[in-house]
């Protein structure tokens, strides 16, 4: 199991059925790149570290919207 990691505390935590995926700047810098751009859901999971597109689906589904287009800095001043 592979995940994206940084120096700063995750925002949020999202569960899939074998792992949990900490949701952080460097996260949020990929899933806006996948939301904005013609990424696959294989790139994707290859970007993540996940097995399969299956599981980057499964995780693009449990991750609420309003985090993907809410500013970074907005969590650095609220913390």
């Amino acid at each position: 199991m592979s995940e994206v990691k940084s120096k700063k505390r995750p925002i949020e935590i999202i569960k899939l059925s074998d792992m949990e995926i900490p949701i952080n700047e460097d996260l949020l810098k990929i899933l806006r790149k996948y939301v904005l751009t013609q990424m696959t859901l294989e790139e994707l999971a290859r970007e993540l570290g996940l097995g399969s597109w299956e599981k980057a689906y499964e995780f693009v589904k449990s991750v609420p919207a309003w985090l993907i287009w809410t500013p970074f800095t907005m969590w650095e001043i609220t913390e």
